[in-house]
C-alpha cells in the first residue's frame, strides 16, 4: 500500500469521526508514520494543516445542516465538536462570512469547503534528483521572524524577510564577521496547532555575536535538493514535487526534531533545499 492511500485511510477516518475528538496520534499511525510526519505531509500536500482541514470540513457540514433542518444553532455547534455557541459563531463567520443565526433568515452564499482525496499525477516531467549528506551538528547565527502557515501566503512572508535581511545590510554584515557567504533558510520551531512557525536566516559559525541569535542544527542525515533559481515559483515547485513525488515513492521519513533549510549560495546556481530523514 502506498503513502498516497494511506493517507486517503486517514482522511476516511477523519470524515468518519468527524463528530468526534479526532486524536491525530491515531490518524498518523494510519498513515504508518510518526504524528509530525504526518501533519508536515498533510500540509505540503494540501496547503492545510490537519487541523485547519477538520475545521473547515465541520463547518462545511454545519452550514448544509442549518440549510437543510430546523435543529437548533446550539445543538449544531456542539455537534460540531464547539464548547459554545460563541466560539461557534466565531469560526462560522470567519469561513463564510456570515453568522449561523443569518442562514435560515435571509439569502446567503455559503462556503463549501470539499473533501481531499489524494492520488498521484504522473505529469512527465523530469526526474528527482538529490543526494543524500550526512552532516554533523552546527551553529547558525543570525536572525528570525514568525510565520503564520497560511495557505500560498507563508512563502510570502518568507520572501519579504530574505529581502530585508538583504536590504537591511544583514547578511553584508554577516558576510563580513564571518567571512562566509552561504546563507542559511531555517524552517524550525514548526507547531501545527498553532498554524505557525519559525523562520530563521544566517551563516554557519562557531562564533557568538551578542548582536545576533545563534541556532545549533542538529547532526543530521540530509536529502539535498537543487532548484534552478531561487524564484518564489521554483521553490514552490521544487518543495511540492519533494512531498507529492519523492516522499511517496521512496518511503523515507522525515526526521521530527531537526530543521528544513533552504541555502543560497555563490557557489550553487539557485538555492538548495535540505531534508533532515529519519534513521532506518
Amino acid at each position: 500500500m502506498n503513502i498516497l492511500q494511506r493517507m486517503n485511510d486517514c482522511i476516511d477516518y477523519i470524515e468518519e469521526n468527524i463528530h468526534q475528538e479526532i486524536n491525530l496520534t491515531i490518524v498518523a499511525k494510519k498513515a504508518y508514520s510518526s504524528t509530525y510526519h504526518f501533519q508536515r505531509m498533510f500540509h505540503m500536500l494540501t496547503g492545510y494543516t490537519v487541523a485547519e482541514y477538520i475545521r473547515k470540513r465541520r463547518l462545511t457540514l454545519a452550514a448544509q445542516e442549518l440549510t437543510n433542518t430546523n435543529t437548533k444553532v446550539i445543538d449544531i455547534a456542539f455537534k460540531y465538536r464547539y464548547d459554545n455557541p460563541e466560539n461557534f459563531s466565531r469560526a462560522f463567520r470567519k469561513v463564510h462570512g456570515i453568522a449561523p443565526s443569518q442562514v435560515r433568515v435571509s439569502e446567503c452564499t455559503l462556503v463549501a469547503f470539499p473533501r481531499i482525496h489524494f492520488h498521484l499525477s504522473m505529469t512527465g516531467e523530469k526526474q528527482v534528483n538529490y543526494q543524500i549528506l550526512k552532516k554533523e551538528k552546527f551553529n547558525v547565527v543570525g536572525k528570525g521572524i514568525t510565520v503564520p502557515i497560511i495557505k500560498g501566503d507563508s512563502r510570502v512572508y518568507v520572501n519579504k524577510f530574505w529581502e530585508q535581511i538583504k536590504d537591511e545590510g544583514v547578511a553584508k554584515e554577516l558576510y563580513h564577521l564571518t567571512g562566509e557567504t552561504t546563507l542559511f533558510g531555517v524552517i524550525m520551531d514548526i507547531d501545527l496547532h498553532k498554524e505557525e512557525f519559525h523562520y530563521f536566516i544566517g551563516v554557519k559559525t562557531e562564533y557568538v555575536y551578542p548582536k545576533y541569535d545563534s541556532r545549533e542544527i542538529p547532526a543530521a542525515r540530509w536529502a539535498v535538493f537543487e532548484t534552478n533559481n531561487s524564484s518564489t515559483k521554483d521553490m514552490e515547485q521544487v518543495w511540492e514535487r519533494i512531498y507529492t513525488e519523492w516522499f511517496p515513492s521512496t518511503g523515507y521519513e522525515q526526521h521530527d526534531h531537526v530543521p528544513e533549510i533552504e541555502v543560497v549560495s555563490p557557489s550553487i546556481d539557485g538555492c538548495e533545499i535540505w531534508i533532515p530523514l529519519k534513521m532506518k
